[in-house]
């Protein structure tokens, strides 16, 4: 494009985006406009907790424009705050503080931004059947070749038909009674996995297939990094995650870390540039480690609905496809009911990247796990020629995210020395292509092959955004073969409808959907407002009090506990 037209293109994009963001922005500017008590560097969680005031202990995580030391520490300590969480790959902290003492803490000059430590869980409770997996009739196996490891954050691993190569544990270690002689516990088991997803998602991933003959995982074999940040229940904080996070950094060298499957997740409560998780993922990206995150299962409440940290621009967003097991005929695949659309919320950016098979899973799973005692019907055992091992049908985007982070493994295994970015850009090039509103179908359908045969390289690939022309309800898209620096990298090779993008910048004069519908008003921000109230859900936040379980099932709440015989599973019939 010659210097003149990007003069233009600039201008016109301000044109657009102005409007935009002031209406997005109107009802922030309020808690924003920095009265001097430090309001402007608090999430909106963190300002009512601030307002509330009293003695009462709030834990937050602290960014700072530079890694804290002294200073910051004393200051920290002087309002009353305990230390949960040191790092020192990220410029941040985990603190428990005085309510009374939060707006105080923000008023700290190397202060940045002060989120609470939200919830995270994940809880996939459905199923899938396994016809078209890679491997199912145990023809055709592709295995991982060179001495890498996958960083598998989750609820850990126990099971024979998955090899972990190193553990490292976040949450305490979980310990249940063994023996009990009537009045108290007399000997206590330790538990590897006691909530049984973890397990789950790392069969998907590397399962052997050794004691069932034909349940394997996409990359089998490959090396596991365990890294418990979730408890028995499927719960940990951001802060345990940040931990996590940190353990891929110290140790990358040492085990190789070169991809980190995250099955997990919690709301968007603030913009990606202020979202805790998605620097310290992204700092993971920047470091050369391949990240890839789960949507959500949240796609029945409509768009807007990623989680964080898939809400980075830079990782791989992984959504769900419902396959019926019906092998290489397509025609009755969908977007599964569950998995969450795009674009995210506050960024816009265009998520999912792309959709894997996520319904209907079955792998290996702790047989002393939470999930395998609460849900009995969905267990699966292979036939009487094999070992009584015991596996398990879960859905959700927290498997479709095991499904590619298994592909990630074999194309790096082929070319180790390819950089995140292209792993991505190449991945969504050569998705198979569907029909669909690219806000759910993303760049299309994982294909391993397609995947292991494309070439092509680039520096950065980071989703696009989007945002609504003020020129009346028409839905623009940033050009990919600019910001990922290559007419390679155009719409039109990415997204099925993308030849629509093609034409010159697509802030300018390219219309993503002609007639403007994206959403079943026509509007993308109606009234400046994203629901009711101005904001996504009930409470402010995007779901109530600001909590929310990435892969739990709808009409569910894991906080309460599992209720197998009313549980409202996610998986499509």
């Amino acid at each position: 494009m010659h210097y003149a037209n990007r003069q233009r293109v600039l201008s016109i994009t301000l044109a657009v985006l102005l409007p935009v963001l002031l209406i997005v922005a109107t009802p922030l500017l309020a808690k924003n406009n920095g009265n001097g008590n430090g309001s402007s560097k608090l999430s909106d969680a963190a300002r009512v907790a601030a307002d509330r005031g009293g003695p009462e202990m709030v834990d937050v995580v602290v960014q700072y424009d530079a890694p804290p030391g002294h200073s910051e520490n004393a200051h920290a300590a002087s309002l009353g705050a305990q230390t949960k969480h040191e790092y020192q790959h990220f410029k941040m902290k985990a603190l428990r503080v005085p309510a009374k003492a939060l707006h105080g803490l923000a008023k700290g000059q190397r202060v940045r931004y002060v989120s609470i430590d939200s919830p995270i869980e994940t809880s996939s409770l459905a199923a899938k059947q396994t016809a078209n997996l890679p491997g199912a009739d145990g023809s055709g196996i592709l295995m991982p070749s060179g001495d890498f490891a996958i960083a598998v954050l989750d609820s850990g691993i126990d099971h024979d038909d998955v090899y972990v190569d190193y553990r490292i544990n976040i949450i305490p270690r979980y310990y249940e009674c063994d023996e009990w002689d009537g009045n108290e516990c007399t000997e206590f088991e330790e538990l590897e996995d006691p909530w049984g997803h973890g397990t789950h998602v790392a069969g998907t991933i590397n399962g052997r297939g050794g004691y069932s003959y034909g349940y394997l995982g996409v990359a089998p074999k490959a090396q596991i990094v365990d890294i418990r940040v979730l408890d028995e229940v499927g719960r940990g904080y951001v802060s345990d995650v940040l931990t996590g996070l940190e353990a891929v950094l110290k140790y990358r060298s040492f085990l190789n870390i070169k991809v980190v499957n995250m099955s997990l997740g919690k709301a968007v409560e603030e913009e990606a540039a202020n979202d805790p998780l998605v620097q310290a993922v992204e700092a993971v990206w920047d470091a050369g480690i391949v990240v890839v995150c789960s949507a959500g299962n949240y796609g029945r409440d409509g768009n807007f609905t990623i989680t964080s940290p898939g809400n980075s621009p830079k990782v791989i967003t992984v959504g769900s496809i419902t396959d019926n097991g019906t092998g290489t005929d397509f025609s009755d695949d969908y977007v599964s009911t569950y998995s969450s659309r795009g674009p995210t919320l506050f960024d816009h950016y265009l998520k999912p990247d792309l959709i894997a098979p996520g319904n209907r899973v079955i792998a290996p799973i702790a047989d002393d796990g939470a999930l395998w005692r609460e849900l009995p019907d969905r267990r699966r055992y292979c036939t009487s020629s094999c070992s009584d091992d015991e596996y398990f049908e879960l859905s959700g985007t927290s498997m479709a995210a095991a499904m590619v982070s298994g592909a990630v493994t074999l194309m790096l295994s082929e070319e180790p020395y390819l950089n995140p970015a292209s792993v991505k850009a190449r991945l969504m090039r050569s998705a198979r292509k569907i029909p669909g509103d690219p806000t759910a179908v993303g760049a299309g359908v994982l294909d391993i092959a397609a995947a292991l045969a494309d070439n092509g390289e680039t520096k950065r690939s980071p989703s696009p955004k989007m945002a609504r022309s003020d020129e009346g309800p028409v839905i623009l898209v940033e050009d990919t073969s600019v910001t990922w620096y290559d007419d390679q990298w155009s719409a039109g090779f990415l997204w099925s409808d993308g030849f629509l993008w093609s034409d010159g910048f697509l802030w300018s004069d390219g219309f993503l959907w002609s007639d403007g519908f994206l959403w079943s008003d026509g509007f993308l921000w109606s009234d400046g407002f994203l629901w009711s109230d101005g904001f996504m859900w009930s409470d402010g936040f995007m779901w109530s009090d600001g909590f929310l379980w990435s892969d739990s099932v709808q009409d569910d709440d894991p906080l309460l506990g599992i209720d197998a015989a009313s549980v409202v599973l996610s998986d499509d019939n």
